[in-house]
This record gives structure tokens, sequence and C-alpha cells, in this order.
């Protein structure tokens, strides 16, 4: 991951993705790279729906791709893992080279040796299959020609089960090589094809247009030195001929069934609520004596709900001055607890918790058995919430958890048997 972070900080071009950052985990010693969030990739949107590309939007994806591999070939980095998944689009359209995990720098190692086990088998250039270690950009623009007749065709080309297939079906594409082919790798294995092909280009890729077929020729060559550039497949006539390349505007937008569903159904909840409120705004003003009566109900409502807390209060008052039971003691605390919790103050998470509690231990008869003076307790409890009481800066209450702490450890440990 080191060498990923080194070679993404060296990369700045808005066709290639952007380290915006690193993010560490303390409970699993973890490190995570910060990406800005990408819409989809590029197999999304070859695969859609069955719906092919049309040329100039394949020339608009195309074109972006060249463009952010060659500024990592300028700056000595060989991708070495291109493929539609690998490529994001944005919300824009704005197409990212990703994934630099596999990727190396000529400017730290100039030359080889390098790993051959690089890139996936469909998109793997024939000197990586025929186990060469000494390779270079050529290998990125293979797995472009790949790619670029995979958008056309809308499935891959060669897509082999294991690298013996893989290089068969690369023979029967391309042809096989010459004999100074086989020279000029200098491969520590001494394995030939079976049996001569031919080259198929103009087979297999017939319902192309002429100058999409003259640059899969040339980045889908066995000879890894006649393949070319980025560069100069920029400037070749596939962008220059009719018709252009297209606005990023033109470009398909993919939008996720479950995420347009989502979008969806907050939209209806929202007009829904919103049509509520019309309506009762509406009724509420056009009628007025169903407003008057609204109130009424209002009123009687709190006025029930105040006399319940009356009588809440008397009957602790009676049992404080009665019983001093287990199960009086727990009822007690229960009921001063949601005493407490109509109240418009906030109260310290030591004595009333949001947390949803165990009904094995919620209001248990011998909870509170083991508690000593528990008349103390509890009038300090209701005076620590109730401090403010008579205070003229009641409204500027101070946080209770400043307060828990407000008795001497000597006076609380008498609270306890011991």
């Amino acid at each position: 991951m080191a060498r990923e972070i080194m070679i993404l900080q060296t990369l700045d071009h808005p066709n290639v993705i952007k380290l915006e950052g690193l993010a560490t985990s303390r409970m699993q010693y973890s490190l995570y790279l910060v990406f800005d969030y990408m819409k989809c990739d590029l197999t999304r949107i070859i695969y859609h729906s069955g719906e092919r590309l049309t040329e100039p939007q394949i020339k608009c994806y195309m074109r972006q791709l060249l463009l952010g591999l060659e500024h990592c070939h300028e700056r000595g980095i060989m991708h070495r893992d291109i493929k539609p998944s690998n490529l994001l689009i944005d919300k824009r359209g704005v197409l990212k080279i990703a994934d630099f995990g596999l990727a190396n720098s000529l400017a730290i190692k100039p030359e080889g040796p390098f790993t051959n086990r690089v890139v996936t088998l469909w998109y793997r250039a024939p000197e990586l299959l025929l186990g060469s270690t000494h390779y270079g950009y050529a290998i990125d623009l293979w797995s472009i020609g790949c790619l670029l007749a995979e958008m056309f065709l809308g499935r891959p080309i060669m897509p082999g089960r294991t690298e013996v297939e893989q290089l068969h079906m690369i023979l029967k594409l391309c042809g096989s090589p010459s004999e100074d082919y086989w020279k000029k790798m200098k491969l520590v294995t001494s394995f030939r094809p079976p049996q001569h092909y031919k080259a198929k280009y103009e087979e297999h890729f017939r319902y192309f247009p002429s100058s999409a077929r003259a640059l899969l020729a040339t980045l889908l060559d066995l000879d890894s030195e006649r393949r070319g550039s980025a560069s100069s497949a920029l400037e070749s006539e596939f962008f220059k001929s009719s018709p252009l390349v297209c606005d990023i505007s033109a470009l398909p937008i993919i939008i996720y069934k479950d995420e347009d569903e989502r979008s969806q159904t907050k939209r209806l909840k929202r007009r829904k609520r919103l049509k509520n409120k019309g309506q009762i705004y509406r009724t509420s003003t056009s009628n007025p004596s169903l407003l008057g009566k609204n109130q009424t109900v209002e009123q009687s409502r709190r006025d029930s709900q105040s006399s319940k807390e009356e009588k809440s209060v008397a009957q602790n008052m009676k049992v404080l001055k009665t019983g001093n039971s287990g199960n009086s003691i727990s009822s007690l605390f229960m009921n001063e607890r949601s005493m407490s919790m109509s109240m418009n103050g906030s109260i310290s998470p030591v004595f009333v918790s949001s947390m949803r509690k165990s009904p094995k231990t919620e209001g248990h008869p011998n909870a509170l058995k083991n508690i000593k003076n528990y008349t103390l307790l509890q009038a300090s409890i209701i005076d620590m919430i109730n401090h403010n009481e008579g205070n003229e800066l009641g409204h500027l209450r101070r946080s209770f958890s400043t307060l828990d702490f407000r008795l001497d450890p000597d006076k609380l440990s008498s609270l306890w048997i011991k």
C-alpha cells in the first residue's frame, strides 16, 4: 500500500482518481485511502440494459482513458491492471483511472525484472502470458485495445478461462508470431504454438468503423514495440474521423434501481406530509368553530395529564411516609424517574438514561434492597434535578453532569450498607 500511496501522490489529472486523504482505525489498526465518490464503473456502462454504446460515446470514453493514461506514462507509472471495473465514472460522466494497487513506477525502478503476474487475464498482454519479466508501458496499451473492442461488441473479445486458453485466443486473433519475435523475447520457456495461425482482424472486427479497425490492429499487435503510445493513439484517425467525440453531457447516466426507488419513496413521503399540513391549515382557517373545538380538546388533554402527575406525586409521598419495603422503594424510584423525565430540563445520564434496559432488571424489587437511608439519597436526587428552582438565572442552567459529584465521597459511602 505504501507504493500505491506514493504513486497516487505523484498523479494529478482530471481523468485519474485523486487521493483526498488517509483515515486510520484505532480499533483495527487499519489504514484507509479516501477518494471522491464515484457513481459507477465502465462495466456498468457497457452492459447497461443490453444497449450498445454509440461511436461518439465510445470515442469520448476512450479519449478520457488515453488522456489519463498518457499522464501516468509521462510520470513513469505503469498501471498494470486496466479493465472496465477499474475505470470509474462520476455523476457528470467523467472517467477516472483507479485502483493503482498493481501499479509500478519506472522512475524508481527503470529496468526489470518485473513480475508477470499482473493484469486481469482477459486483458493481459501476450508477453506476460509467455512469462516475460522485462516489459514497459505497452502492456497498458494492449489492455486498452481489448477494452475498445469490448465497447463496440458489448462483450469481452477474449474471455479465456486459463492462461493457455487465453494465449491460444490471442494467436487466433493476431496470428502466429515470426521467428524473430521469439528471439527478441528471450523467454526461459521453449513454448511454440502447435500450429500456424493467420491474423483475423478483418474477420473479427468487420462491423467496426475502418478507423477503429486500424487503431485496434496497432494496439493489439503482438510486438510490444509497434503498439505505439497513448499520445500516438490520441493522434490516430479514429478521433479525427466522423462522427466526432461527443460532449460529456451526451454520455449515458446510470441510476441504480434501489437508489432510484429510495429517492422516489422519499419524495412521495415528503409530498404527502406537505399535503397533509396544507389540508390541516386550510381546514382550521376556513372553519373557526373547528379550530376552537381542537383547542378545547387539547386543553382537556393537558388538564388530564397534569392531574395524573399530581396523583402520582401524592402516591409517592404516601409511600415515602408509610413504607420502606423493597417493592415500595423500587416503585417510588421508578415513579420519580418517570416524573423527572417529563420535566423540561435535561437530566444527567447518571439518573435517567435514554438507553433501553433489559426487562430482567427493569424495576426489579431487589434492585435497591442494599441501600440504607434511601430517603436521603432520594432527596439528594430530587434536589439535584430541581437545583435551579427559585433561582433568577434558572434559564441559564448548567449541565447536570457537573453536579453528579457534588456530594462528598464520605457522605455517599454512608448511604450503603457495609
